[in-house]
């Protein structure tokens, strides 16, 4: 079983920056895709990016494109999310997965149910 651990979410306001931090308790964790969801109240969890097991790959959703950057530490055993620029639309709760599998393709990493482990969630609130 694959623990993982979020930090980061904070108030900010729009324009502002944020990193997301997402540590994962067992190894390998080069083995797994990382992927960065959210939801807002009352909506579904949306795709907001991935990074490939060997990190060669990144994905992202267009709501975020150019501004949110996904990387991983494979030292230290976590994945980030960069955000710049951030809006009020931003706002969400944001969780980290992990699924284990080599599959390069944004279809499969886009989706919910491609990733076995799921965080507990860090609250990001933007404010006008």
């Amino acid at each position: 079983q694959v623990q993982l651990v979020e930090s980061g979410g904070e108030l900010v306001q729009a324009g502002g920056s944020l990193r997301l931090s997402c540590a994962a308790s067992r190894r390998p964790f080069s083995s797994y895709a990382m992927g960065w969801f959210r939801q807002a109240p009352g909506k579904e969890r949306e795709f907001v990016a991935a990074i490939s097991s060997n990190g060669g790959s990144t994905y992202y959703a267009d709501s975020v494109k150019g501004r949110f950057t996904i990387s991983r530490d494979y030292a230290k055993n976590t994945v980030f999310l960069q955000m710049n620029s951030l809006k009020p639309e931003d706002t969400a709760v944001y969780y980290c997965a992990a699924g284990f599998g080599s599959t390069s393709s944004y279809d499969y990493w886009g989706r919910t149910s491609s990733y076995r482990h799921w965080g507990q969630g860090t609250q990001v609130t933007v404010s006008s």
